[in-house]
């Protein structure tokens, strides 16, 4: 494809997730080589996702924290918009994942501060204000691919995708190469399924 087509890209995340994490990071920097390539920012939940399934404590415990920073994303988004959403999940994305302090009291409070976000909004969400918006983006995001998935989605130009799960996220000339695999995967409308087991867990660069 020419480097000067616009792509539109969607992408959902949940904070906690490690491996929207890495995609994430993939994103960002395909749209720093390629200006044609506009992402928007959208939140789902894992807490949502396994809302009916049976798991463990820990488990459950980092849902509940990712669920409470899931409602904070959603009021930013609507409140603030998609620049000021990806600033927060830049903050508390590094402090989850390459600082390792995601259960860290008040990492919450510090990546809205650290991304010019009043706090205001963070007891909005704790009183349920965004309830409604979290699970509508989240629906909006799981309709798109099944309930089979998970985090991150990735959506390019209408087409939408579980993944890709990648590690380390790929930089420069390979950074472009996988996203137009993706983009000429995505403009196919009988492609589906692509997969391999992971060799390796998340590695942060």
């Amino acid at each position: 494809m020419s480097e000067n087509t616009p792509t539109k890209v969607d992408f959902w995340f949940d904070p906690a997730c490690p491996w929207a994490w890495m995609t994430s990071r993939w994103i960002d920097e395909v749209a720093s080589l390629r200006d044609s390539v506009e992402v928007e920012w959208h939140i789902m939940s894992l807490a949502i996702l396994n809302e009916n399934r049976e798991m463990d404590d820990a488990h459950r415990a980092s849902h509940q924290r990712s669920m409470r920073a899931g409602k904070v994303a959603a009021g930013i988004i609507a409140e603030l918009g998609n620049d000021k959403v990806k600033a927060f999940y830049d903050e508390i994305g590094t402090r989850i994942h390459p600082e390792g302090r995601g259960k860290d009291d008040g990492i919450l409070e510090e990546s809205m501060a650290a991304a010019g976000i009043d706090e205001a909004i963070l007891s909005r969400a704790d009183a349920g204000e965004f309830d409604a918006q979290l699970r509508a983006s989240h629906e909006d995001g799981i309709g798109r691919v099944g309930q089979d998935v998970g985090t991150p989605i990735v959506s390019v130009n209408g087409v939408a995708f579980f993944g890709p799960v990648i590690s380390p996220a790929p930089k420069g000339d390979m950074a472009l190469t996988l996203f137009d695999g993706v983009v000429a995967a995505a403009s196919y409308e009988g492609f589906f399924e692509l997969k391999r087991s992971r060799t390796r867990g998340p590695e942060f660069n």
